[in-house]
């Protein structure tokens, strides 16, 4: 498998797919870094030459936040509203939806599974 930036890309797929399975890039900054690279975006990444590899890479590291860099940013970022107590921080705090999104019914994904709660029993009388 090549190496760029440190990760393993899959050597089978075309390059323009191939970037994106690197933490940061997706489709847009895949394309700009090809164009960047005089490389075809519809070249498979087993058939790149060394010195294209290595071009791929340095643009990567100069231009682009990828990886372990960008999760401690984002991670920083999130601890910033924590810390300043923000509405924000406070969601990030509960689990909640972050983004207005409603929770009478959905928001399973930030929520987690149903803790069902006992209900009463009839009465009888």
């Amino acid at each position: 498998m090549p190496r760029i930036a440190g990760i393993d890309i899959p050597e089978k797929k075309k390059i323009r797919y191939a970037l994106r399975y690197i933490y940061g890039i997706g489709p847009k900054f895949a394309d700009d870094i090809c164009e960047a690279a005089n490389v075809d975006p519809e070249t498979r990444a087993s058939d790149l030459s060394e010195q294209e590899t290595s071009m791929i890479a340095s643009i990567i590291d100069e231009n682009y936040i990828v990886e372990g860099a960008l999760r401690r940013q984002l991670q920083q970022n999130i601890q910033r509203l924590r810390d300043i107590r923000s509405y924000r921080g406070d969601r990030h705090r509960r689990g909640l939806p972050v983004r207005g999104q409603r929770t009478k019914c959905n928001a399973r994904t930030r929520k987690g599974r149903k803790k069902t709660v006992a209900g009463k029993k009839g009465v009888k009388g």
